[in-house]
């Protein structure tokens, strides 16, 4: 058994767009922060350190017990009691539905089995399916708290999840290959010729033949077509929540048109929001 706190890390991670950010209202940055904290700290101990399969899954186990527990983490994982107590009060507080949170760690999981065989996605529709537990239910809670439910909504709210879902795996292809973490789907790398060793191998020499250079073309432009098709939602939500998600919407498609500008090249180079990108981000969600 590691030490108490050899799976918990503090939220240092390089991110995308803003969390509870001030466009956010006041009085839902502290159950999205819990929401946000929750997926945080169950996706480091399903990819972070070194902790053997069964261990990251036993932990996972633990992790599901005491989101469906009102008693005390145990006591070699004190360290979750702040995130669970925000959990359930947001939960108590909101009515936040729980299974959004129950289908997250069915994501974390299914990656930490895949990982561990080695085992990737087939196709578009299998990485889509990870994609409505991993992602989607982050949205359809934050939608949730704004009260919107409507099935549009949610669908234009899946496409936005999915779309920047699918930008970080594009951005961290140099960082996931090495760790056996494939999400590239195994039909579309058949069709452009590509296989695993010669995804190895091109990121050993740092170098991406044309063959990847076309595959990530299609991917990211299919990645920008899902983004696009959840857009509208920025319309039917008001306020600072809406202008908080044009913001986030146009920060995914910014780092889409980084990856085009670098020549597709995201084997190689790995686009990443910067502060000198907020004028445009700014520019940008205003005019949608």
């Amino acid at each position: 058994m590691p030490a108490p706190n050899a799976a918990y890390r503090p939220v240092t991670h390089y991110e995308n767009f803003p969390v509870a950010s001030w466009l956010c209202p006041a009085h839902l940055r502290a159950p999205i922060a819990a929401i946000y904290h929750y997926a945080r700290t169950a996706d480091d101990i399903a990819d972070e350190g070194q902790l053997p399969v069964a261990e990251r899954l036993h932990l996972l186990r633990e992790y599901r017990h005491c989101l469906r527990s009102e008693a005390s983490a145990p006591p070699s994982h004190t360290h979750w009691q702040p995130i669970m107590a925000a959990v359930h009060d947001s939960i108590a507080r909101f009515g936040l539905p729980q299974q959004h949170f129950e289908a997250l760690l069915d994501a974390f999981e299914q990656d930490v089995r895949k990982t561990g065989t080695g085992h990737g996605y087939a196709d578009r529709a299998e990485l889509l399916d990870y994609c409505a537990r991993s992602a989607n239910p982050v949205g359809r809670l934050v939608l949730h708290l704004h009260g919107v439910d409507d099935e549009t909504s949610l669908q234009q709210s899946d496409a936005i999840c999915t779309a920047l879902q699918l930008i970080n795996f594009w951005q961290d292809l140099q960082h996931d290959i090495p760790r056996g973490r494939w999400y590239v789907p195994e039909q579309d790398a058949s069709a452009f010729g590509i296989s695993r060793p010669t995804q190895q191998q091109a990121l050993a020499q740092g170098r991406q033949p044309a063959a990847l250079t076309n595959l990530m073309a299609e991917l990211v432009q299919w990645t920008r077509a899902c983004m696009e098709q959840g857009a509208p939602l920025v319309h039917r939500l008001r306020g600072r929540t809406g202008w908080e998600l044009r913001v986030v919407v146009q920060g995914g498609l910014r780092v889409l048109e980084k990856m085009e500008q670098s020549g597709y090249e995201c084997y190689i180079h790995r686009p990443t929001i910067t502060r000198g990108d907020i004028p445009t981000l700014l520019w940008r969600a205003w005019r949608m």
